[in-house]
């Protein structure tokens, strides 16, 4: 059986945000001054034919899609989506007079001529600079009475392109709710009129901090993006962060940083790393200056792109870097003092895998038991430190360490958590499902040409063979959804939670420095579709995704989530099954299961509070608008800080886990990057801490089947049949 090193992933390409205050303005900044039109260079025109040879003029694409008329529309749509996606700054005689520029789409990707796509995007640019002027002369205006039935329509996906009349109403009402909310975090008009000034001032900085490598990537998206869902273009500095998110690791310091007020600020720090071993830095520091070595020049880095004072924080391990700091407690225009680290190879370790272990108490005759939980955020794995030979960050492994622990503390069973797990490594899923199941098939790969390839499990034994469920939910996609339909298809574990997100395909990753000849890395990289992929049973994922056994009511909004909702997604089909084991067959207890789980969570309270807010929340997603009528905006908030309490009281009362968030659930009307950097990060780590009621319920729904197949051995020999049974459920 072939091990691959592809990559499945769900979204896990560097998204281009226009239009959206990733940075704030310095106090004072009034005007911001305009750049002049970016053009392409040498090196795009370059990267664009590769790419039409990649995804267009190949054999190597699984679905390649000639650049043709039809591609070009869609082409054509798809970057007036990603720079207006909310239909908020172009009208429609514009975009209409742009449709004649349409056929050379064709041409900018086919022949690297980019004009058509960057003339486009300085037509957004300046109606952004016109829109932020019109916003800010608002705020002098007597607009900001809320007792009528106005309100703020703030979802226009699917709305008609407007009219500038229609535009210049959308974006009165999106200053008046703007002001709303800060009102009604009792902040007063000049300090109101201030902040938005600001964030105002702000977003439009943030889209002239762009240059030319930002709208080439987002062009080229556009023409990626087209070809398939899943296919991207990410430039160098967008395919660095992509390795390191599938590394875990990077060479730097260990910091965690983001902008405000011009200046970059560390949000937290990375355990282990040099930073947080110095105790020389803190989180809510400001860096203002950078220098190389323990004599280069210090350069003042207030009002830089974040991602270059990235660059120069960042490099080879064993080297030094001085920053200028200014701590959080003093002015920002404090004297700096300069500190000295040195770089290291920093784990990243919080987005790794993590087990805790749910006590579960006897009840209804069933003995106290343990379950083991693992949470896994994506199938990472460092291919480069692995093809070296070198120690490397491992899903697999880091989940056979958990597993040993579990061993070791006597757990009766396992949950594996994959809930908004969106893939990552291919060989990574397959040896995670080697640690529950013995050697056979774990996903068959269909390639281009229509060959099937086999790829499984060869090593004998498992790490685990006891009682295992794994958790799913709509944002479970492509490795999860592999992982999930073989522990299905061997009847090896119970499938809980919801459909999962329906991705059947995979990608590779291709180098385009690999092509020319070149002495440094400037073209970066495709992620793109060069396989399908099939269960062991022959039955893809793609479109449809993976049933759960046990149903739990559905966290999102499938109707508006998910692969099938892709106009261009490849459509479900089967292939032959792959003969593999059976190690039981759940049909049998579903509907006890099922009965069981129904009479448990009426009494769960946390779980009953779950399907209230989910309700809330499908509501007021449906209604698409936000009424600008303080009274009754007031009441709603009034309303949601008085469940909140009660419900926190309850928790108390009945001495359940408390929320952490409850004591700071009040709207402060702030964006998030306008708040304290240091406190907003706390609070994150803090929300990690909230109740759980699905994980949990999802613990006692394997101790229901533990104690279903314990009590009656017909059943048992029925659900898990002993013919090349090596698993134990039985405890």
């Amino acid at each position: 059986m072939k091990r691959r090193s592809a990559v499945l992933g769900l979204a896990l390409a560097i998204p281009l945000v226009l239009g959206a205050a990733v940075v704030t303005s310095h106090p004072s900044a009034t005007t911001v001054a305009a750049k002049g039109p970016l053009a392409q260079n040498t090196d795009q025109s370059v990267t664009a034919r590769l790419v039409y040879g990649l995804l267009s003029n190949s054999r190597y694409a699984y679905r390649a899609q000639p650049l043709d008329e039809a591609l070009s529309k869609e082409i054509f749509k798809k970057y007036f989506d990603l720079l207006d996606g909310n239909k908020m700054y172009f009208t429609a005689d514009e975009v209409a007079g742009f449709e004649s520029q349409r056929a050379g789409f064709d041409a900018a990707f086919r022949n690297g001529d980019m004009k058509v796509p960057f003339a486009i995007f300085e037509a957004y640019r300046k109606h952004a600079r016109e829109r932020v002027a019109f916003q800010r002369s608002l705020l002098t205006q007597d607009i900001f009475k809320f007792d009528g039935n106005d309100r703020f329509e703030y979802d226009r996906e699917k709305a008609a392109w407007a009219d500038k009349a229609a535009l210049d109403t959308l974006w009165k009402q999106s200053v008046r709710n703007d002001w709303l909310r800060l009102k009604l975090a009792g902040k007063q008009p000049d300090d109101i009129r201030k902040t938005l000034d600001k964030r105002y001032t702000t977003t439009l900085k943030s889209i002239d901090e762009l240059d030319s490598e930002d709208v080439f990537q987002l062009a080229m998206n556009a023409y990626a993006n087209a070809t398939d869902p899943h296919t991207d273009y990410f430039n160098p500095r967008a395919a660095e962060r992509f390795n390191q998110q599938m590394s875990l690791s990077l060479q730097g310091i260990g910091a965690q940083l983001q902008k405000q007020d011009d200046v970059v600020v560390v949000r937290e720090l990375v355990p282990g790393g040099p930073a947080a071993i110095s105790k020389l830095l803190r989180p809510g520091d400001r860096i203002v200056s950078v220098g190389q070595g323990g004599s280069g020049a210090m350069e003042d880095v207030i009002g830089w792109r974040i991602d270059d004072v990235v660059e120069k924080i960042r490099g080879t391990k064993g080297t030094r870097v001085r920053l200028g700091v200014v701590p959080a407690s003093a002015p920002v225009d404090s004297k700096p003092h300069v500190i000295a680290l040195t770089r290291d190879v920093v784990k990243l370790t919080e987005d790794a895998a993590k087990g805790e272990v749910i006590n579960l108490p006897a009840a209804n005759g069933a003995p106290a038991r343990k379950i083991g939980v693992i949470k896994l955020p994506s199938f990472y794995e460092d291919f480069s430190a692995r093809r070296s030979g070198n120690d490397y960050a491992s899903a697999s492994r880091d989940i056979k360490r958990l597993l040993d622990g579990f061993k070791a503390q006597n757990v009766d069973g396992v949950v594996l958590d994959l809930r908004n797990n969106g893939g990552g490594s291919l060989g990574e899923a397959v040896r995670i499902t080697g640690l529950f199941v013995d050697t056979g098939p774990v996903v068959q790969i269909r390639q281009s040409g229509g060959r099937v390839e086999v790829d499984g499990d060869d090593e004998a034994g498992v790490a685990w063979s006891g009682p295992l469920a794994v958790l799913v939910n709509r944002g479970s996609a492509s490795a999860s959804e592999i992982f999930a339909g073989a522990i299905q298809d061997y009847g090896r574990g119970l499938i809980i939670g919801e459909t999962t997100f329906g991705k059947g395909t995979v990608q590779n990753l291709v180098d385009l420095d690999r092509f020319p000849s070149a002495r440094k890395t400037q073209f970066g990289q495709v992620k793109m579709t060069i396989a399908q992929f099939f269960r062991p049973s022959g039955s893809s994922t793609q479109n449809k995704g993976v049933e759960p056994d046990i149903h739990f009511p559905v966290t999102v909004d499938a109707s508006s989530f998910g692969e099938s909702m892709y106009d261009n997604a490849l459509p479900w089909s089967s292939i032959p099954a792959a003969p593999h084991l059976q190690y039981g067959v759940f049909a049998p207890i579903l509907p006890q299961l099922d009965a069981s789980h129904e009479s448990r969570i009426k009494s769960d309270l946390e779980y009953q509070w779950l399907l209230q807010d989910l309700a809330e929340f499908k509501a007021l997603k449906a209604k698409h608008y936000l009424s600008l009528n303080e009274g009754e905006r007031r009441a709603e908030r009034d309303k949601s800080e008085a469940k909140v309490k009660q419900r926190q009281a309850e928790r108390k009362r009945l001495g359940l886990p408390l929320d952490p968030l409850a004591d700071d659930s009040t709207d402060d009307g702030l964006a998030g990057n306008e708040r304290d950097i240091a406190k907003e990060a706390a609070r994150e780590k803090l929300a990690e801490n909230r109740p759980d009621p699905l994980l949990r319920e999802s613990a006692a729904i394997l101790s229901d089947a533990m104690g279903l197949l314990a009590h009656d051995s017909r059943l048992a020999s029925q659900v898990l049949p002993q013919s090349g049974n090596a698993v134990t459920w039985v405890r």
